[in-house]
């Protein structure tokens, strides 16, 4: 199975072999795992990479229900899925997003870009919509107030596990990728900035056992981001698209709002008048107010950061189009000005050729 095609053999265990058969290299450790369970003696190592882990079986109105919570095992299956989705990575950039950059003839810095908002906007899609469904079949859209309520969230339904798992499998790939696509370093802060940022909040909810905030809040992210990166994408293939940014931009804007909101409602308001605010660890119970604090504090902050970075750049665009306006103004002047000193040379050449050639001839 070959994910990319190879115009040049490198030597064994090089950097180079490294970088271009790391998808082949991963899917060999897959299958090797996806093996194991096939064997007596492996199949419990194999399922704890692939099944989720620390399932419970309880009793509920509509009969026996299966609810997970998390451990250290968890990491395993992380691991896994990180694979999965280094595979997935690969299978998109050489079957979707070469083949558009081939026609569209970009340039370096732009096929860069293309490819980072391609990728972005497939896991951003997906998330999505998986996370929309979640919403609505956990009845968080009917049930606002379900959001803080029973408070630790500590026992989750398996999609509900499941998401976030993959969740962090994604944003950990996103390290070892930098590497295997050869970002340029001037590039890498940028991509470790929103990564972790990324990993500290989807690890904030998932341990501290705000999974159905955090739900809401990574549906409602993913769904502004998907946005910037469609508008990036369209804008590639056509510069005329402007438009689709300008509605992103009101989007943006909503949602940090929306956010900021849903977090003082929930955290500030919510399980601040919940009853049990003391910490315990054996039951999942966070809900004291310096962790209430510093959650908001993360939250307002990360807000707070994505407002600033966002007006900064709109200034800094309308200044730079200002200047861009001026510049052509000017120029438009310049051209006139130089095409009516012509036309007047011309003029007065016309109307003091004859007076000069007959001077000339006497």
């Amino acid at each position: 199975m070959a994910f990319r095609r190879r115009s040049k053999s490198y030597p064994f265990f090089s950097q180079e072999f490294l970088i271009q058969n790391h998808a082949d290299i991963v899917f060999s450790w897959v299958i090797l795992i996806l093996i194991g369970l096939m064997f007596e003696t492996t199949a419990k190592t194999a399922i704890l990479f692939i099944q989720p882990q620390y399932n419970i079986s309880t009793m509920s109105a509509d009969g026996e229900v299966t609810l997970y919570h998390y451990g250290w095992k968890d990491c395993a299956t992380v691991l896994f899925y990180l694979c999965i989705t280094i595979i997935l990575h690969a299978v998109v950039q050489e079957y979707v997003l070469d083949k558009v950059n081939r026609r569209l003839h970009l340039s370096k810095s732009k096929n860069t870009k293309f490819n980072e908002s391609g990728q972005l906007c497939v896991f951003y899609l997906v998330s999505s919509l998986w996370s929309l469904y979640v919403i609505t079949t956990e009845g968080y859209i009917l049930h606002p107030s379900s959001l803080w309520e029973n408070y630790p969230h500590v026992h989750l339904r398996f999609h509900v596990k499941f998401f976030y798992l993959t969740q962090l499998a994604y944003w950990f790939h996103t390290l070892p990728e930098l590497y295997f696509q050869k970002v340029r370093k001037e590039e890498i802060p940028r991509q470790l900035q929103y990564v972790s940022l990324y990993l500290l909040h989807i690890l904030a909810a998932y341990l501290l056992n705000l999974t159905r905030v955090g739900l809401v809040l990574l549906f409602l992210q993913y769904l502004s981001e998907m946005g910037f990166h469609l508008s990036r994408l369209f804008y590639f293939i056509d510069e005329n698209h402007h438009k689709m940014f300008e509605m992103w931009s009101i989007g943006f804007v909503l949602t940090r709002m929306i956010t900021l909101t849903l977090m003082f409602l929930a955290v500030g308001f919510g399980l601040a008048r919940s009853e049990n605010q003391m910490l315990d660890l054996e039951t999942g119970n966070f809900n004291t107010l310096s962790i209430r604090l510093l959650v908001l504090f993360m939250v307002c902050f990360t807000q707070s950061w994505l407002l600033w970075k966002f007006f900064r750049f709109q200034l800094s665009r309308t200044r730079e189009m200002r200047l861009e306006q001026v510049a052509r103004k000017r120029a438009a002047a310049k051209h006139q000005m130089q095409r009516t000193l012509k036309r007047d040379s011309g003029t007065y050449c016309k109307n003091n050729f004859f007076p000069k050639f007959v001077k000339s001839w006497h």
